[in-house]
């Protein structure tokens, strides 16, 4: 019982903490210092997706992983050192792609107004207007974030939740950072873009329990056809996470996962908690569609606040992947 409440007033100090540095960010925060930055950001943004529209998942994926990890202050953008391991080479990252559109997007806010757009805001904005540009959900950005100055692959490891976590682990991370059960299974849709490689879920098709079996709450028809995909030791192949849809941000990953046929054990396991299930199972229809896209803001505008940097905090850095 003492641990539980130690627990809870961590917790609870945590989004104490977080909600004071969110109330440095503002919308409209760059209007008299760069007020065609986020302009600008959109514009580059939609030219990187019309070629590569693929980039829409990783990037948000990054911008989640950026703010799980010392909060959404562009550590995840810090190269390696010789002394150092940074976030984007610790294994959770390792497949993430889209740091040199993020690198592109901020040399031209720099061309425009050196020194003043943080690598962060950057990073927020360029994520919204990626999901926007697949058909997806839209939200209001509050900007005045600050650059990190520390990136460690440790870290990255500690803080992100990996896809074989099961419920009770995912609404721990999730909480750890001031998020709750809904948050959780909302920013869970943002699943319905994108790819996983096939390592990221074989054992669920090959030796779920050490025994040579298959996950019993993977649809057996799709392990089959997953299983000619993916061999027992394939690293290479991708799969769509929401096969058929995988490039347009809708709501058909809920149907994925109300048929059992959710890559992930992380996904599955949304299916093992009431207040969960209940909204993937509403959510499997197209009737549920203007909802999702409206929770989907709101828990996006809620994640990029998390452990913000603001005030004299951090710093505003001249190329994303180096301190100053």
């Amino acid at each position: 019982m003492a641990f539980s409440k130690q627990v809870v007033v961590f917790l609870v100090l945590v989004g104490i903490f977080n909600l004071c540095n969110a109330q440095g960010l503002k919308l409209g925060f760059y209007k008299k210092t760069c007020p065609t930055a986020e302009a600008i950001v959109k514009k580059e943004t939609a030219s990187i997706m019309a070629v590569a529209p693929t980039l829409a998942a990783p990037i948000l994926r990054m911008h989640f992983h950026d703010c799980f990890v010392r909060g959404c202050e562009a550590s995840i953008l810090l190269n390696s050192t010789t002394n150092n391991q940074a976030e984007k080479d610790s294994f959770p990252n390792l497949s993430l792609r889209g740091y040199g559109s993020i690198d592109r997007v901020k040399s031209a806010v720099e061309k425009k107004c050196p020194g003043v757009v943080s690598c962060a805001d950057i990073l927020a904005l360029v994520a919204r207007d990626a999901v926007q540009f697949l058909n997806g959900a839209s939200w209001p950005v509050p900007l005045g974030r600050r650059d990190g100055n520390v990136s460690n692959s440790t870290e990255a490891l500690l803080n992100l939740p990996p896809p074989f976590f099961n419920i009770t682990q995912l609404k721990a991370s999730f909480a750890s950072k001031g998020l709750n059960t809904k948050d959780l299974v909302v920013l869970s849709g943002g699943h319905t873009i994108g790819t996983s490689h096939c390592s990221s879920f074989t054992n669920r098709l090959y030796n779920f329990t050490g025994v040579g079996d298959s996950d019993p709450s993977l649809d057996s028809n799709y392990v089959a056809r997953l299983k000619r995909r993916c061999s027992a030791t394939d690293t290479t192949t991708l799969v769509e996470m929401d096969p058929g849809s995988f490039k347009t941000f809708d709501i058909e990953y809920y149907s994925v996962v109300a048929k059992r046929r959710g890559l992930f054990t992380s996904d599955a396991a949304l299916l093992a908690d009431s207040e969960t299930r209940a909204y993937v199972t509403s959510h499997a229809t197209p009737q549920g569609s203007k909802d999702f896209l409206k929770d989907f803001a709101k828990s996006m505008v809620k994640m990029g606040k998390i452990g913000v940097l603001t005030g004299s905090q951090g710093e505003i850095r001249k190329t994303c992947g180096f301190v100053n």
